[in-house]
């Protein structure tokens, strides 16, 4: 028996009304939830055109060949950064105007695996054994509204396809539940001189990576308790008359207590580094996370908070380092700091759920243009009113230095001059060499990951 796909009633609405404009086919993304017994899939998103395909319509009999993989998962690193904590892309879909179910699953058997890799390049953090590992392929045909729902385990690239059940539900984006966490970080990165020549992103996503054990093994508080890991998160709430406890829309209160110490069978050693420089981010950072509120486990909730907390710093860092390099933002050479702002996270919920998506925005950018993003990327229309900006003014402080320091020295707590509120200090004190060696990665980069663009 093959796993069984909850899905929105709403988003079989939303799949039927796909204008397929002339074009063999349409594909886009499949959002939602994995749980050990079903998934649950609560939004649907075509993959925005080319320009040059939109140009093209005249070639409308294009074959599948045709499918730009590199667009497509392009398109789901965009979209799982604006997915919260506990929420992922859970695969593919594609519409056609033909069965031709061979044919199209070769296709999506593609899709969904290059899709799966390109993402968890960037995560901090990866699937435990104990996870789902299968991924789901939609085929709809437009004419026939014949579906075909098949599953791939993106452990093993060459796993045959499995049958599964798609299943739609009313009422399935209300029974949600929130957590909500305000962590403070104080994370330095020390720039050893052996890898100075590599680029700053990789500097940093090394560094983040040694800080996400760290959040991996803190203690979580949930509304001022520990709780047992395999306990039931809604225990001791108020149960209704069916016996089944009642789903609450206040959210739940999350604090991180992170380790100081190594535990006392742990030997610590002290190490002194030749470094060019340092990057150091330092503030508190606004997170959520949702759970589905069928038998919600404890560590399946403190599961959601950390990786939300692990995927928001680091796209916030690869979205500053991608404006600065699109930009061509001259890089200061004489030891001054540099203050710039990192993006700040705007939530917005999904209509009739308390369930929030979220973005990033610098301080230059309009209500009406992440609007827009959020239809672009999502192809679902928002309400600027509905728009939330969490209170966090990030600022990012760039230095450069010819000294050489050591690693795990002392943070320099010098503020950007303008007044800020919550404030998260990206500081990057770096040689010329290393300057010059990110640059060179400017003109390899060519694509931007806060905008979609060809």
């Amino acid at each position: 028996m093959g796993r069984t796909y909850i899905v929105e009633e709403n988003v079989g609405q939303y799949l039927s009304n796909v204008n397929l404009q002339g074009k063999a086919f349409v594909s886009g993304l499949l959002i939602g939830q994995c749980s050990s017994q079903k998934d649950y899939v609560i939004l649907a998103t075509r993959t925005p055109p080319k320009e040059q395909q939109n140009e093209n319509l005249k070639h409308s009999a294009a074959k599948l060949d045709n499918l730009d993989e590199e667009w497509a998962t392009e398109h789901a690193n965009q979209v799982s950064r604006m997915l919260p904590g506990g929420l992922l892309v859970l695969g593919v879909f594609i519409i056609t105007t033909l069965e031709m179910e061979n044919y199209f699953q070769n296709a999506l058997h593609r899709l969904v695996f290059a899709v799966e890799k390109s993402m968890n390049k960037k995560r901090l953090w990866n699937f435990t054994e104990e996870e789902v590992s299968e991924r789901v392929t939609l085929h709809i045909c437009s004419s026939t509204k014949k579906i075909l729902c098949r599953t791939y385990d993106i452990h093993d690239p060459k796993s045959s396809a499995k049958p599964a059940d798609w299943k739609y539900q009313s009422g399935l984006l209300t029974s949600w539940l929130s957590l909500e966490c305000t962590i403070h970080i104080n994370i330095h990165i020390p720039l050893s001189t052996t890898s100075a020549s590599y680029t700053l992103e990789k500097n940093t996503k090394n560094g983040l990576a040694r800080w996400a054990k760290q959040i991996e093994n803190s203690v979580y508080l949930i509304n001022g308790q520990v709780k047992a890991e395999d306990g039931d998160l809604l225990e001791g709430q108020k149960k209704s008359s069916r016996g089944n406890a009642q789903v609450t829309s206040h959210p739940f209160d999350v604090r991180v207590l992170t380790q100081l110490l190594l535990n006392s069978d742990h030997r610590s050693t002290a190490t002194v580094q030749i470094c060019s420089g340092s990057i150091n981010l330092k503030g508190a950072v606004k997170c959520r996370a949702y759970i589905h509120s069928n038998k919600p486990k404890v560590k399946d909730a403190v599961q959601a908070v950390k990786r939300d907390i692990l995927n928001t710093v680091a796209d916030r860092c690869e979205i500053l380092f991608e404006d600065l390099l699109l930009n061509e933002i001259p890089e200061k050479k004489d030891s001054e700091n540099e203050f710039h702002i990192l993006p700040h996270r705007v939530f917005v919920p999904i209509p009739g759920s308390t369930v929030m998506l979220c973005d990033y925005k610098f301080g230059d950018e309009s209500a009406e243009e992440i609007r827009d993003h959020f239809i672009e990327m999502l192809d679902h229309r928002i309400q600027i009113e509905d728009l939330e900006i969490a209170e966090e003014i990030n600022t990012a402080c760039v230095s450069s230095s010819m000294n050489t320091e050591a690693s795990l020295d002392s943070i320099d707590d010098e503020q950007p001059k303008q007044p800020i509120k919550t404030t998260i200090i990206l500081k990057i004190q770096h040689n010329i060499g290393v300057i010059a060696a990110f640059a060179v990665v400017v003109i390899a980069a060519g694509i931007s990951f806060h905008y979609f663009s060809d």
